[in-house]
């Protein structure tokens, strides 16, 4: 909804703006009812008629299917804090075992009642108490420990080393969806807004990063895969070096960018964008230091390399949506 109103003044010298009736009466207002009008940073004004009213919890029912997963992530990031599943006949093993492996992925999701035909999970948390740059700081915290180990497992033949890099990847995704879940609710919620500090563009550009992060958790998670396909093989030593560099410069290249993204330093993401060259020449080099190796490891070399030139690519992205801070 949205109408046009003209600003009048009392006698006295107070300014008012008149409501409009049907929102009024959508909510019960009369003569005498009590709302808040916050402003937001820049310079909304934003009524409430729920002053003093605790909002319900937002509840969805879903019926088993083959998609049960899927939709309870969905309305999970959709910001719904009660989720009923339900079936018509007794709650099969097969659903319960699903219900119970959505919600392992998902953190603040509990099984809070279960009976022979329904099954309802709760998200116990509270949004305003976590921060987006708090959330995304830890996301990103877990895929460059991924992307330290992955490459060490790589270089030493660790396997075991690369299968941890593996599991840690769940970790990841699930405050991947903690975040989507905080934004939207936030996208949705002026005061929740204000008092995190975040504006709704501010919100997608969070989005953008946080997938980027996730997206390099998954690279490193494909190089762990060809590690463990080495079965433990050791790389020559010119190649070991060559791994080293290049990791070395696409780590930098990620946790500037993203420092500079949090920030809002243009100079650290132009430095990141001018990385291109040498991390070029350090890929060709690996290139051409590889079809010299045994044939049984050519083709995990060099999709590691083409792994790795990827994480490099996610931190351009990244280092693409920095934006100068408003002083």
């Amino acid at each position: 909804m949205s109408s046009v109103r003209k600003v009048q003044r009392t006698p006295s010298g107070t300014f008012f703006v008149c409501i409009p009736k049907p929102w009024a009466e959508r909510y019960s207002l009369d003569r005498g009812s009590v709302v808040t009008i916050n402003e937001t940073s820049d310079g909304k004004l934003v009524i409430d008629p729920q002053y003093g009213v605790a909002p319900a919890p937002s509840t969805v029912t879903l019926k088993a299917g083959p998609y049960l997963s899927r939709e309870i992530i969905g309305k999970y990031l959709l910001g719904f804090d009660i989720i009923r599943v339900e079936s018509k006949n007794r709650v099969s093993f097969e659903v319960r075992d699903t219900v119970k492996a959505a919600v392992d992925r998902l953190i603040g999701l509990e099984i809070v009642e279960e009976d022979y035909s329904s099954i309802v999970l709760q998200c116990l948390l509270e949004s305003s108490g976590f921060p987006p740059e708090k959330i995304l700081r830890r996301g990103y915290a877990i895929a460059a420990g991924m992307h330290r180990d992955v490459v060490n497992a790589l270089v030493d033949g660790d396997v075991q080393l690369a299968k941890s890099v593996v599991a840690r990847d769940n970790e990841g995704n699930r405050l991947y969806f903690l975040l989507v879940r905080i934004l939207r609710t936030i996208v949705q919620n002026p005061s929740l807004s204000e008092k995190l500090g975040v504006t709704p563009i501010e919100c997608l550009d969070y989005r953008l990063v946080a997938s980027l992060v996730e997206a390099i958790g998954d690279e490193c998670v494909r190089v762990a895969q060809k590690t463990t396909e080495l079965k433990g093989l050791k790389l020559a030593e010119d190649l070991r070096k060559l791994f080293v560099d290049f990791h070395l410069a696409c780590f930098g290249a990620h946790e500037s960018a993203l420092n500079a993204f949090l920030a809002g330093e243009m100079a650290a993401a132009e430095d990141v964008r001018r990385m291109r060259e040498k991390m070029e020449k350090t890929f060709a080099s690996i290139e051409k230091v590889a079809r010299a190796q045994s044939l049984d490891v050519v083709p995990q070399v060099l999709a590691v390399a083409s792994f790795l030139r990827q994480i490099y690519e996610h931190s351009v992205d990244i280092a693409d949506l920095v934006i100068p801070r408003k002083e």
